[in-house]
This record gives C-alpha cells, sequence and structure tokens, in this order.
C-alpha cells in the first residue's frame, strides 16, 4: 500500500492558530462531529480549535449535504473537504482495484501533493489509504496504486483522464469528489476536463467545491453537478486589510531590476511573482549575478527540479523564489513576510492568489508591487477591484524609503552558482502500448503559457 508520511512532521498547510493552547473543548473538532480517531491525531499536533471556514462546513459535509465553501487562502480549506471526507470514507470497505472511493481534484502538481501530504496522516488514523495521481512523473506507480486499491485519489485533471483512457481507473464507485481551487482550474482553462470528469462520477455521489472565490466562472459546474448546495462564505473576495500591508512602488524603468535586487537581498523568507516563464528564469540569472541565491518555480521545469525548488525554499535553503501565477497556485508555506510583484498582476484575482501567499492564518505579511509610471492607472483599477487601497511611494534603487518599506539592501555583488537542471524527458508508456506519453501533448496548452 501507499506508504504514510511521518506524522510527527506535517506540513505547513495542517497548522493551527497559535491561540489554540487553551481553547475550551466544545470549541475544538470533536464538536463538529469527527471521528474520535481523527480528533487524536489533530490533537497530537496540538490542532484543537478549527478554523472558521472549518467550523462552517465540516457539519454540513458530515451530514451528507453538497457544499460550496469559500475562505482566503490559507483559512484552513484542506482541512475543511478533507475531515469530512476521511470520515465518510472511513465507514466503508477498501476500494476494489481501479476503483477509488473519493476524488479530489486539484489544478496543479505542486497543490496535489501539498493536499496529498497534509491529509496522509489522517488517513492512517483511520485506515484510508490515498494516493496522487499528476502529471511529470511516471505513471508506473500510480498504476501500481490503483491496481491495489485505493481509497482516495487526489488529482489534476490532465493525469487522471489518461488514466481513466489507459483503463486503470474508474470513477463509478466514487462517493464524494471534492473540487479544490474550483476557479483556479475554471481560470486555467481545464472546465471542459473538469466538467468531463465529473460526469464520470455517480449522480447521487455527494460533491464538495472550495475556492477562494466562488464567482460566475464555476456556475456551470455548480448547476450542473451540484444538488441543493450550501453555501458557506467565511471571507470577502478581497484581500485581507487587518494582516496585509499594500504597497504601490512607482518606479523609473531603468531602475526596475536595481529595485528588485535589492528586495530580493532583504531578510526574511520572499515570493517574487513574473508573468512568464522566460521572465522567473531571466531574473533568477540575474540575480545570482549579483550575489541573490533565488529558486524559480515554472511549469517548464521538470517536476523534479520544481520538488527540489519548493523544498529549498520551505526548508529556508533559498530565501526568495520566483514563480509564474500558474506554478505557485495553492503553495502554501509558512513566514513568508513579503510578497512582490515583479510584473503586476493581470487581474485582481491573480493579485489576490499571489498576496495570499503571505499574512497567513493570522501573521503579518506585505504586499509590494512594482509599478512602472505607465502602468500605474491600469494597475490601480485593478487593486480597486481586488479591494485593495495601496499607500503609493516614489522609490529608486538605495532610497530609504524602499529599505524602510521592504527591508530592502544592497545585494553582495559576489555571484552564485546556479546548479544545471535536467532536461525534459517524455516517460515511457507503464503498459508499453501506443498510449500518449507522460509528457502532454498539446491538449494541455494552458499549463505550459505560465
Amino acid at each position: 500500500m501507499t506508504a504514510f508520511a511521518d506524522p510527527s512532521t506535517f506540513p505547513s498547510i495542517f497548522e493551527a492558530p497559535a491561540d489554540t493552547a487553551d481553547a475550551a473543548p466544545a470549541e475544538g473538532f470533536d464538536a463538529l462531529g469527527l471521528p474520535h480517531q481523527l480528533v487524536r491525531t489533530l490533537a497530537r499536533e496540538g490542532i484543537v480549535t478549527p478554523f472558521e471556514i472549518q467550523k462552517a462546513t465540516v457539519p454540513d459535509a458530515l451530514a451528507g449535504r453538497d457544499v460550496l465553501g469559500r475562505g482566503q487562502t490559507g483559512s484552513g480549506k484542506t482541512l475543511a473537504f478533507g475531515l469530512p471526507l476521511l470520515a465518510r470514507i472511513a465507514k466503508g470497505g477498501k476500494a476494489r482495484p481501479r476503483h477509488p472511493r473519493a476524488l479530489i481534484l486539484v489544478p496543479t502538481r505542486e497543490l496535489a501533493m501539498q493536499v496529498n501530504d497534509a491529509l496522509l496522516p489522517l488517513g492512517k488514523a483511520v485506515g484510508v489509504y490515498l494516493k496522487t495521481a499528476v502529471g511529470g512523473v511516471p505513471y508506473d506507480r500510480q498504476i501500481e496504486a490503483l491496481d491495489r486499491g485505493v481509497e482516495v485519489i487526489v488529482a489534476t485533471p490532465g493525469r487522471l483522464k489518461d488514466l481513466i483512457e489507459r483503463r486503470v481507473c474508474v470513477l463509478d464507485e466514487i462517493e464524494i469528489t471534492v473540487l479544490d481551487e474550483a476557479d483556479q482550474m475554471a481560470d486555467l482553462g481545464f472546465l471542459p476536463e473538469v466538467t468531463e470528469l465529473l460526469a464520470k462520477t455517480p449522480e447521487g455521489s455527494q460533491r464538495l467545491l472550495f475556492s477562494a472565490t466562488l464567482d460566475g466562472d464555476v456556475d456551470a459546474l455548480v448547476k450542473r453537478f451540484m444538488n441543493d448546495p450550501v453555501t458557506h462564505a467565511t471571507e470577502a473576495a478581497v484581500a485581507s486589510v487587518t494582516t496585509m500591508d499594500h504597497h504601490l512602488l512607482l518606479i523609473p524603468p531603468h531602475d526596475k531590476f536595481g529595485v528588485a535586487a535589492s528586495i530580493a537581498a532583504r531578510e526574511g523568507r520572499t515570493m517574487m511573482f513574473a508573468r512568464t516563464q522566460m521572465g522567473v528564469d531571466r531574473l533568477v540569472e540575474q540575480l545570482a549575478a549579483v550575489g541573490v541565491r533565488a529558486g524559480g518555480l515554472h511549469g517548464g521545469k521538470t517536476q523534479r527540479a520544481r520538488t527540489r525548488t519548493l523544498a529549498e525554499f520551505k526548508e529556508g535553503r533559498v530565501k526568495v523564489l520566483v514563480a509564474t501565477d500558474v506554478a505557485a497556485r495553492g503553495i502554501h508555506v509558512d513566514n513568508v513576510s513579503l510578497v512582490v510583484h515583479i510584473d503586476p498582476p493581470r487581474d485582481a484575482k491573480d493579485y489576490l492568489h499571489r498576496a495570499g501567499r503571505t499574512a497567513r492564518a493570522g501573521e503579518s505579511g506585505s504586499v509590494a508591487t512594482l509599478v512602472l509610471p505607465k502602468q500605474r492607472r491600469s494597475t490601480l483599477a485593478m487593486l480597486g477591484k481586488a479591494g485593495v487601497e495601496p499607500a503609493e511611494t516614489r522609490v529608486r534603487v538605495g532610497d530609504a524609503a524602499l529599505a524602510e518599506l521592504t527591508g530592502a539592501r544592497e545585494p553582495s555583488g559576489v555571484p552564485v552558482v546556479i546548479a544545471p537542471e535536467e532536461p525534459r524527458r517524455p516517460h515511457r508508456p507503464a503498459n508499453g502500448g501506443g498510449h500518449r506519453q507522460g509528457f502532454r501533448g498539446p491538449r494541455s496548452g494552458p499549463r505550459r503559457t505560465h
């Protein structure tokens, strides 16, 4: 069966608020009606008080209702759907080979792995096995797990569709389906695949849809596949104004890299967002040339490289992560004190997604957007839609105001060496037949543009 993560090392998505130690029992997870095994496993990690989204949605999900849940990223959505899902699946028998009993559908590989890692210790506590099904990695282990029988599959749409076409995964015994970050799946062009996959699950099965926003992009899914869903929206679809500072930094064009480099040289963990894969790679190389070691994350890198970069950032070996929007969807890393938009985001949704990497679970953080003069008007309009009124400051390299707002400092100037990356290679089909290779073709186009 699938190996379980060490229960003593829960990922950051699993952490509870800092003020939960003296919480009254009536406010704990046991009051939500969860199995004692799950409550005990949470308590061993000091997780005793549910987040608001968990308190709101878990009772309805346990009762078998379809649920629409909205909460800011970092608000605890993974446990909000994971706990009732595991509680329900634990009541039934083991899954038959190739017939999982629960499906968690997510937009990216990184998010699938984080959700899986967060739920593995809980699944072990109640005898439920989980497995990821994501692109960019060989099919063999995923197929072997399905052949043995796995209760919960955490999947991205493209890889799951491939496994179904290979006839190694069948969804006709799915009892509960979760769509996590559903609005992002729609934004990334996955709606046709998601619709096709949901149509393969039993009509009367339970469905939970969780997202940072619930808007028109997911209406088609809700109307077609959800039965009288109850909606819980614990946060407004705007950026936090209580724990997050927003700054619009107006810079001359020729100072853009200098400003970015001095911010990257700051103390503390920093995430920077660029619009394109080429922009990510170029910034990582330029930062290395002036003495700042940064990791780059985008869909053009191998899965091994992406996993290594994210691990280095989480463990503090690299303090700066430069990413595209798509690659960073759903990434949960503690103590990111500053998010920097090297390129202003395209819309309010992308701003909220990027900003949500900091100020998580009540912690404080700052968000800075680098804006050239010609970008000011459009950026302010976009920020208005996101519910943000930023503090505007004109800055140049070396300005005291830049250091005060972001902690910027002069880079060392001593170049750092970037380890070469292995080239992408297509995977051999596990059965040696004429199926598509592991590296997806034109149908995965939306994923290759970021």
